[in-house]
């Protein structure tokens, strides 16, 4: 079978890539780049790394990240292959295109920011403007973007709430199919404070321990980015990775080894903030592609 990718995405694409290393590059950030197979992951119930022999190929440059700001690095960002077992669909691939980024003494609320100038940075320089057509939707992007908690979605387009949600562990099934449909479609939406076990590397409230300082960011019903406030207390992150590596035991999954390492260098963390957002999806919005396959130059069944 034949293979014929979309030459103008991938122009568009490469474009979106410059203007993405521009903003970071403007601001004094360092790219860098890390290994992609790891001894470790992240160990997360719901997310499977794919082996590499007794290693495994990253699903996040997180922990490598982070082990730079704890050594001193105040801003970085990162560009590169992360891959997901068993993820394919319209808005997923196996092996996906990421971009993470750090910024110490900042948190979430300053990450929300910056991720609004990052998006309208790359929407300006590659020709969209501040007003983006996706599938027949117009959407703005002048800021502010809206920001809604959790717990509000819930009780507006909810069938049962967060905590029954999160007890029947069906949250991001809740997600998937009542919440994102109806986020993002004039204006992009945060949506913030998320269950603390649902934040397994971010920072607790300090005013609500029972919340972790999360968001995503939707548009047109498509999650772009997951960031945090960090979490850089290395007693209460082992103890939420082995909460998740039993967990993943309890549904007889795989169990992750623990990223001693990371944990070791974990309490030289600055208070900081991360993100990581998918290139991929950002790509298919602003070029109105109906799916993900549409924006890369391979997808796996063409190989």
């Amino acid at each position: 079978m034949g293979h014929d990718p979309n030459r103008a995405y991938l122009i568009q694409r490469a474009n979106m890539i410059s203007a993405i290393r521009s903003y970071f590059e403007d601001r004094q950030y360092l790219e860098v780049e890390t290994p992609i197979r790891i001894p470790a992951p992240a160990p997360e119930a719901h997310i499977e790394a794919e082996p590499s022999g007794t290693w495994f190929l990253q699903t996040s440059p997180e922990l490598c990240l982070k082990r730079l700001l704890a050594a001193g690095f105040e801003r970085v960002f990162q560009i590169c292959k992360c891959f997901r077992r068993g993820e394919r669909g319209r808005l997923h691939l196996p092996e996906m295109t990421m971009l993470e980024w750090y910024t110490a003494e900042h948190d979430y609320q300053d990450m929300m920011r910056q991720c609004e100038e990052l998006i309208i940075h790359v929407a300006r320089s590659s020709g969209y403007g501040d007003i983006i057509l996706y599938q027949d939707t117009s959407i703005d992007l002048t800021r502010p973007w809206a920001r809604v908690s959790v717990h509000r979605v819930f009780e507006k387009y909810g069938s049962i709430s967060v905590e029954e949600a999160f007890q029947a562990g069906s949250f991001d099934e809740m997600i998937a199919c009542e919440i994102a449909p109806n986020l993002g479609f004039e204006k992009p939406v945060f949506l913030f404070d998320y269950p603390v076990e649902l934040g397994s590397l971010a920072r607790r409230k300090s005013d609500d321990p029972s919340l972790a300082e999360r968001f995503e960011l939707y548009i047109a019903g498509i999650e772009i980015c997951n960031a945090f406030s960090e979490l850089n207390d290395p007693v209460e992150q082992r103890k939420r990775f082995e909460a998740e590596i039993a967990l993943r035991e309890s549904f007889g999954k795989i169990s992750y080894p623990l990223p001693e390492r990371f944990l070791a260098e974990l309490g030289k963390l600055p208070e900081c903030t991360g993100n990581a957002l998918g290139i991929d999806r950002l790509v298919m919005l602003l070029t109105d592609a109906a799916e993900i396959d549409d924006v890369v130059a391979f997808t796996p069944e063409n190989l």
